[in-house]
C-alpha cells in the first residue's frame, strides 16, 4: 500500500516525473490567490453596498459618510487596495478561461449541453444541487467575471477620479450630487449589468469555495446554495433599490431621519 508521501511525491507514484510537484504547488498558490482574492472582494462588495445605501439617508447622509472615510483616509488607500486586488484576482483566475478559439467552441457546447441539462433539473427533484449545475454555475461565473473586469475596471477608475481629484465635482471626494447626475445621465444601465454580475458572481464564487476547500463540512450543499441565494436575493434587491434612488426615480425614502427630504 502507498503512503501518503508516495502520493504527494510524484517521483515515486506510477512514474510520475519528480517536477509534477513544482507545477502543483504553482496551481495550488495560484488556486489560494484566486479563491482568497476573491472571497476578499465578495466582502468588500457587501460593505461597499452598505455604504452607498446612505444615499437611501438622502444626499446628506451620502456626503455625511464619504466626507468622513475621505477625511481619515480611509477611502483614498482602499480605493488602491481594492484596484490592485481586483486585477491580482482577474490574472489568477484567467488561467482558467479557454485562450483559443478551439477551446471557446468547446466551452460554448458544453454550455449548451448544460443549460439542457439544467433545464430538465427544473423538472426533477432528483438531487438538491447536482453536479451538472455547479458547472454550469461555473460556465455563467466565467462569463460574468468578464463583465465585471470591463465594467469594474471602468467604475474603478471613475470612482479614483473623484477620491484624488476635483474633475467631476465640486470638491476633491465623492459626493451625492455628482454620483445622482451621472446615474441619471445614462450609467444605470451600466450599473445595473454590473450589479446582477457582482451579485451573482460574488455568491457563487463563495458557495464554490465553501464546496472546494470543505468550509462548514458539517452544513450539506443544498444548505450552503439556499444561504447563498438568500444573500443574492438580499444584496440585488437592495442595489436596485439604490440605483433607482440614484438614477432620481424616487426620493429617498429614508431622508426623513436626517430630517431632510434629499
Amino acid at each position: 500500500m502507498s503512503r501518503p508521501a508516495d502520493i504527494i511525491d510524484g517521483g515515486r507514484l506510477r512514474g510520475t516525473p519528480r517536477t509534477d510537484r513544482g507545477a502543483a504547488r504553482r496551481q495550488l498558490l495560484m488556486e489560494l490567490i484566486s479563491g482568497g482574492s476573491g472571497a476578499a472582494l465578495a466582502v468588500f462588495m457587501w460593505g461597499h453596498m452598505f455604504f452607498v445605501a446612505s444615499i437611501l439617508l438622502g444626499t446628506r447622509g451620502f456626503d455625511w459618510i464619504a466626507y468622513g472615510m475621505e477625511k481619515v483616509y480611509i477611502a483614498q488607500p482602499t480605493v488602491v487596495a481594492i484596484f490592485a486586488l481586483f486585477l491580482i484576482h482577474a490574472a489568477a483566475a484567467a488561467r482558467k478561461i479557454p485562450a483559443q478559439l478551439r477551446e471557446r467552441r468547446r466551452f460554448t457546447s458544453l454550455a449548451k449541453s448544460l443549460n439542457k441539462s439544467h433545464r430538465a433539473y427544473l423538472d426533477s427533484t432528483v438531487e438538491p444541487l447536482p453536479h451538472h449545475v455547479e458547472s454550469w454555475l461555473w460556465i455563467w461565473q466565467v462569463r460574468t467575471g468578464l463583465i465585471i473586469l470591463v465594467l469594474g475596471s471602468f467604475h474603478l477608475v471613475l470612482m479614483a477620479l473623484d477620491i484624488f481629484t476635483g474633475l467631476f465635482g465640486e470638491r476633491v471626494g465623492i459626493e451625492a450630487i455628482t454620483s445622482m447626475d451621472r446615474t441619471a445621465a445614462g450609467l444605470v444601465w451600466a450599473y445595473a449589468v454590473l450589479l446582477v454580475c457582482v451579485e451573482f458572481h460574488a455568491g457563487v464564487g463563495l458557495f464554490r469555495l465553501a464546496v472546494k476547500w470543505g468550509i462548514g463540512s458539517r452544513i450539506s450543499r443544498a444548505r450552503l446554495w439556499k444561504a447563498e441565494k438568500i444573500l443574492f436575493w438580499f444584496f440585488l434587491g437592495l442595489g436596485a433599490l439604490v440605483l433607482i434612488v440614484l438614477a432620481g426615480l424616487i426620493p429617498p425614502p429614508l431622508a426623513f431621519l436626517l430630517g431632510g427630504g434629499s
